[in-house]
């Protein structure tokens, strides 16, 4: 979608990355408190149950990590949508994960806006 709005000049490239900073801001954010508040739910839940032993590892990876498994994992395509789940059902901070997610979120657009426009670059 992204594509097709900035060849077709409605949006330039900042503005995309703008949209996407704020995009990944809202859904890491609907994710932790998804994990903060249905986190004890969940775990009692028969499907994870059966993956418990995942499930205790991740949690142990955002106690032992903290904040910077909250950067890595915005880095990694195949996590990004499950970590801010798994750091609120561990119970991270509030403030804690905001500003790491923050952080996060902008490394990420940023590198969108360099990448998208570096590769634009070379084709244009």
């Amino acid at each position: 979608m992204s594509t097709v709005l900035y060849t077709q000049g409605i949006l330039s490239l900042p503005e995309i990355a703008t949209l996407a900073f704020v995009g990944a801001i809202l859904a890491d954010h609907f994710g932790y408190y998804l994990g903060l508040i249905f986190g004890p739910h969940l775990e009692k839940s028969k499907f994870a149950r059966s993956r418990e032993k995942n499930i205790k590892k991740s949690k142990q990876i955002v106690i032992k990590y903290g904040i910077f498994s909250i950067i890595l994992g915005r880095l990694i395509p195949a996590v990004r949508s499950l970590v801010p789940l798994t750091v609120g059902m561990s119970g991270l901070e509030k403030l804690k994960f905001s500003t790491a997610d923050l952080c996060a979120c902008l490394i990420w657009s940023c590198g969108l806006l360099l990448l998208s426009g570096g590769i634009g670059n070379m084709f244009l």
